[in-house]
């Protein structure tokens, strides 16, 4: 479990292709502290598991479905991403529950400077239109965010200096996808209430 507020950007040193999938390396130095094998980091939004540890590198083994659902698979070396250890429970949860389960990858489809902030746009598959609201939470890239307006599956955020300077943001540009995951909340509220076309996989599992 995490809350979307990234720790530190770290850097892709290497992937490769292994069994099930691919092994990614991260040049990091914060999330690195105290952490073990076993433990779980969220690698621009994406929960991953430590496989091995060196000094100052962290590594992952990323499974095949991670690599179709989200924008890890398209990483390269040198490229930063967000990284944010695992909540403890004593932990302030400063902005909403990130699960680390990507739902879909979006695209940028604007970036406009307004004032000191930063407005980005960012639309996804319109499957995916009704897990939004005004004011409402959505994890991009793993990165805790509030929706401004939503204009059918493209929703606007404003992005505060901060955010843009600690995070992989500070390098986006128009067109770059950018892993999604929506509210947890919401889905389940939707769920319950039925108000969600179930995808034929949903269909299968409630059948199973």
């Amino acid at each position: 479990m995490f809350t979307g507020i990234v720790e530190e950007v770290g850097t892709v040193l290497q992937t490769e292709p292994a069994p099930g999938g691919l092994r990614l390396k991260v040049r990091a130095e914060k999330v690195i502290q105290d952490t073990k094998l076993g433990d779980s980091i969220a690698v621009n939004g994406v929960c991953l598991t430590v496989v091995d540890i060196t000094e100052g590198d962290i590594t992952f083994d990323v499974s095949r479905e991670t690599v179709e659902r989200s924008n890890i698979g398209k990483l390269k070396t040198g490229e930063p991403v967000n990284l944010e250890r695992a909540l403890r429970p004593s932990d302030r949860l400063g902005g909403h529950i990130v699960q680390g389960h990507v739902d879909t990858v979006g695209r940028i489809s604007s970036i406009t400077p307004e004032g000191e902030h930063t407005r980005f746009r960012i639309e996804f598959s319109p499957e995916y239109s009704d897990l939004v609201v005004e004011k409402g939470s959505i994890a991009v890239d793993g990165i805790s965010l509030t929706i401004n307006k939503i204009n059918g599956s493209t929703v606007s955020i404003n992005i505060i200096p901060h955010t843009i300077e600690n995070t992989n943001l500070r390098s986006r540009k128009v067109g770059d996808e950018v892993n999604i995951e929506f509210d947890i909340i919401g889905k389940y509220v939707l769920r319950m209430v039925g108000g969600r076309k179930k995808s034929r996989l949903e269909e299968l599992l409630d059948n199973f």
